[in-house]
């Protein structure tokens, strides 16, 4: 049987807030069997996997760089990819959902390739996307991390 994965994105540097809420994400996709992957330096990164982690979850880290010693202590799995900020794409393919917490440019980066690669995207004070046509574009907000991984887990409620 194959693991359900969940990519987690946002900001190396994050308020007080967002790492809470990046914990929190982490632990309830943790104790509904859902791993995390995300790009596994610190922030939300490390929060996300800090609350997986408290909860026995599977953490992935996709690296930038060439040594597993950069990711956080968190991580069960650390992959250097020597890929810099190019591992992104990697990171939001490998779940079968993303969700965003807070971030920067990066985290919008990684919310643009999601969406051209068709993935679900589930925004927590994060990026909202407007189609140049006009319109938003198919991510999703929520308010909690509850409501946030019930919606990246594809569960009604």
């Amino acid at each position: 049987m194959r693991n359900r994965l969940v990519s987690v994105i946002g900001g190396s540097e994050c308020t007080a807030d967002e790492s809470a809420l990046a914990e929190e994400v982490g632990r309830l996709l943790a104790q509904a069997g859902v791993g995390v992957v995300c790009g596994g330096r610190g922030g939300v990164m490390e929060a996300v996997c800090r609350g997986a982690g408290s909860a026995g979850g599977l953490t992935i880290g996709i690296l930038p760089g060439d040594g597993a010693d950069e990711g956080n202590r968190h991580l069960t799995v650390a992959l250097p990819t020597g890929m810099g900020e190019a591992r992104n794409v990697i990171v939001v393919k490998a779940g079968e959902a993303v969700i965003a917490i807070g971030g920067g440019l990066g985290t919008l980066s990684e919310i643009a390739h999601a969406l051209r690669l068709g993935e679900l995207v589930v925004v927590l004070g994060s990026w909202r996307a407007v189609s140049p046509e006009g319109g938003d574009l198919p991510v999703i907000e929520a308010t909690t991390a509850q409501q946030g991984v019930a919606l990246a887990l594809g569960i009604q409620g």
